[in-house]
């Protein structure tokens, strides 16, 4: 009887990784693994105030080896040699600073505690005006380098990262051999590289975060990084001229890794690539479909026949590249800086008194306050939804614009604020979350119209992640703002999942990741419907949100 053949996803998320390992046959899950970052729990090296979010790298090396140990462990004692491969996927752009050999500056002596020798999370937006100053520069070029990232540079990226850190860090400017992101990384250390220059970098982030394209072969000019600040003057030459797609090997497991895992030297280690663009991949996608990632924030993702979109560049989002989804097709990114973060914020602001109040109380046990507090705080959010589900709503109720992290898209700006408007005295919690949650519906909507505005037809929506799993009332406000149906995926852990096509792909199970997505995916739950009788209005207060953002737009460039 032939053995079953096992493929292991690890998905790098905000806040915790986690591996599945899967029966390639069919997508099945056999384990799986979570380890919450600790350093990362505890706010280490984040300053939320000027929107400084780093990571140790340190949590994401414990979390990948406990994680698939545990799977393993979980398995039973023959699984390990079933195991052929292994791919991940982390957050975007969360890139780090290394030496020549490709540790990360954090992981060297004095560096341990520097934030900036650490990785720059995709949330951090510290690096604002080096994107600033990067889109003015490509104003002044004749060749528009941005062409494929939308046309405006984020924050949230690369180059201006990359730039902020070396103007920000003179220890880690000299120290610093090369520039990696997250998802290149892990592949690198699983295989036991040594060499940065040897370092395979995948196509996913380099042409939607770092400008990389074959249209430039490669990267935009020396010129155009030089003459936007000196320090960058010659670094193109420390980063890399071949980029992969997520269906290659980055190479086999290294001994020294084959041995802290419990594996075999045999097993091969896919490409990395971001969340969503695995995400999309593990939902299931389709061309023209908007598989939208729904977790802390957003990341929508679409694709298309090269051979349909060729010349079409669609303004504001971020980054249109072959390849960088489902390889032989044009990928397609777009998102939104703040989803359930939204959310989350508007409970931890609910929860101040509980945790600033009720945990200095005297009248009852410190232990049975903390109980309150946790039963309070995780049951919150659910007690919002199902209360904003029950109000009625007009033109004139409460209305929010979803910026509490910066515009991601369309057309990036980080420095916008998000806002709540029509309040009164009738406005309680319920009212001000209805509106929120809306307000994230209404981003989502104005990501698909510049899709479509842009001449790439938007046929429907598949939902993916925490938010599409847990808040049907989220998701049915989502239909009705969209006006189409919305398709929830079955798999709790698609980012997973899709590593885990994309590892089965690598190992030359699957000829193409296509046939792995046929095999292994998991289907759909449940379609949301939009309510005909709610789509003229919320249309109605769509157009407001879009005049109420542009009031908070022109405020910005006036102050």
């Amino acid at each position: 009887m032939k053995k079953e053949q096992y493929v292991i996803g690890v998905d790098f998320g905000t806040d915790s990784v986690r591996s599945i390992l899967v029966n390639a046959a069919n997508g099945s899950e056999i384990a799986s693994a979570l380890f919450y970052y600790p350093r990362w729990k505890k706010g280490l090296y984040c300053q939320p105030a000027t929107n400084q979010f780093r990571q140790h790298p340190l949590d994401h090396i414990e979390g990948l080896e406990y994680t698939i140990r545990s799977c393993i462990s979980q398995a039973g004692p023959d699984a390990a040699a079933q195991v052929k491969a292994i791919s991940v996927d982390t957050t975007g752009s969360s890139p780090v600073a290394v030496n020549e050999q490709g540790i990360p500056l954090a992981l060297l002596p004095g560096f341990e505690e520097n934030p900036n020798a650490m990785v720059v999370l995709w949330k951090d937006h510290t690096a604002v005006k080096e994107a600033e100053a990067i889109n003015r520069h490509a104003d002044t070029f004749t060749t528009n380098y941005l062409q494929f990232v939308g046309g405006i540079y984020s924050s949230e990226w690369f180059w201006a990262k990359l730039l902020h850190i070396l103007r920000e860090d003179e220890q880690v400017r000299d120290a610093c051999s090369s520039w990696v992101e997250h998802c290149d990384y892990i592949p690198f250390l699983l295989t036991g590289g040594s060499n940065v220059k040897q370092l395979k970098r995948g196509v996913c982030s380099a042409g939607h975060k770092a400008l990389w394209s074959n249209l430039f072969g490669g990267f935009p000019p020396d010129g155009f990084f030089a003459s936007l600040d000196p320090l960058l003057k010659g670094f193109t030459a420390k980063l890399f001229t071949e980029t992969y797609t997520a269906d290659k090997q980055a190479g086999m497991l290294s001994a020294d890794w084959a041995k802290r895992l419990g594996l075999s030297t045999d097993v091969v280690v896919g490409i990395g690539a971001f969340d969503a663009h695995m995400g999309a991949v593990g939902g299931q996608i389709e061309p023209y479909y908007l598989s939208k990632v729904m977790g802390t924030s957003t990341c929508d993702m679409l694709v298309a026949p090269l051979s349909e979109v060729k010349g079409k560049l669609v303004k504001g989002i971020c980054g249109q590249v072959p390849g960088s989804i489902i390889p032989g097709m044009m990928g397609m990114e777009a998102g939104q800086s703040a989803f359930g973060d939204a959310y989350a914020w508007f409970r931890d602001l609910l929860s101040w008194p509980l945790n600033n109040v009720l945990s200095q109380t005297q009248l009852v046990e410190a232990d049975t306050a903390d109980a309150l507090i946790k039963e309070t705080s995780d049951v919150l959010l659910k007690q919002l939804s199902e209360a904003a589900a029950t109000l009625p709503f007009s033109a004139g109720t409460e209305l929010a614009v979803d910026w509490f992290n910066g515009r991601r898209t369309p057309d990036a700006n980080q420095a916008l604020k998000g806002a709540i408007t029509n309040l009164n005295l009738a406005t309680d919690a319920p009212r001000i979350f209805r509106a929120i949650a809306e307000a994230t519906c209404f981003g989502a909507k104005a990501i698909a119209d510049r899709f479509v505005h842009e001449g790439i037809p938007v046929k429907g929506l598949i939902g993916m992640g925490g938010v599409a799993q847990k808040s049907p009332f989220i998701m049915q406000m989502m239909a009705d703002v969209m006006n189409m149906p919305i398709r929830i995926h079955r798999s709790t852990q698609t980012c997973a999942l899709g590593a885990a096509m994309f590892a089965a792909t690598a190992a030359g199970i699957y000829n193409k990741v296509e046939d792995a997505m046929e095999a292994m995916g998991q289907g759909f739950i449940t379609t949301y419907l939009p309510d005909e009788t709610k789509v003229p209005l919320y249309a109605l207060r769509y157009q407001r949100y879009l005049q109420t953002g542009h009031f908070l737009h022109q405020q910005s460039i006036n102050v």
